[in-house]
């Protein structure tokens, strides 16, 4: 899916996993989602969050107000889930996920599925970890701008992606098949040229340097 095609509008979602740091200023159209005790994530970068979600069992408290969606603890979806549906159900297709690695790895998995959630949906989330950035996309391709240098690893997330193309990395592939039993994309390299991840048909797990992030030129 080209960008182009996209909501450029943003909605922004902080959990409540390891705090790397909120790295982002909202812009007017987006959305912030406080999911659970994101809230306190949020509160002490000081954004005003558009919506509180969750069952709150995290944070220990209800918040009070006419922006807060408070859940059951007995729930199929997780606190992000509901953050992340409620963002779909206010018409944004591009989803920035903080605070959502670290701390319990079920966690994290579990938000590394809701990236593949959005790309089966014709949408694109982002999930933002220390150093790093993971996404998820299918039957299409990301394209980066020249990056100097820095690691980026491509694994498949569905049984197997063909008519995968790794090219201008250090390590390229054409034509090649991945599959989610062995990890033959891990730790390939930018080397100063523009690069291009692409799959014809499956569905892939890309992670890459947060500095990269602002160095894609389609999606």
């Amino acid at each position: 899916m080209e960008e182009e095609s996209m909501n450029k509008n943003i909605c922004y979602i902080v959990g409540a996993g390891e705090n790397y740091g909120l790295d982002f200023e909202p812009e007017r159209g987006d959305l912030v989602i406080a999911a659970d005790a994101g809230l306190r994530r949020i509160e002490e970068k000081g954004i005003k969050p558009d919506l509180i979600a969750g069952d709150f069992d995290t944070l220990q408290y209800i918040p009070q107000g006419e922006n807060v969606l408070r859940m059951p603890p007995e729930k199929d979806d997780t606190d992000t889930a509901v953050a992340l549906k409620e963002g779909i159900r206010a018409g944004y297709t591009t989803f920035h996920i903080y605070c959502g690695t670290g701390g319990r790895i079920d966690h994290t998995i579990a938000n590394l599925q809701l990236l593949a959630y959005l790309s089966a949906r014709g949408m694109r989330g982002f999930l933002f970890d220390k150093d790093s950035v993971f996404t998820v996309f299918e039957n299409t391709g990301l394209a980066f701008d020249k990056i100097e240098d820095g690691y980026v690893s491509v694994f498949s997330w569905s049984e197997r992606s063909t008519g995968v193309y790794l090219e201008n990395l250090k390590y390229e592939l054409h034509d090649a098949v991945l599959t989610n039993s062995f990890p033959l994309g891990v730790s390939n390299e930018f080397i100063g040229k523009k690069s291009r991840i692409t799959v014809e048909c499956g569905t892939l797990l890309v992670n890459f340097p947060k500095s990269a992030l602002g160095r894609i030129l389609s999606c």
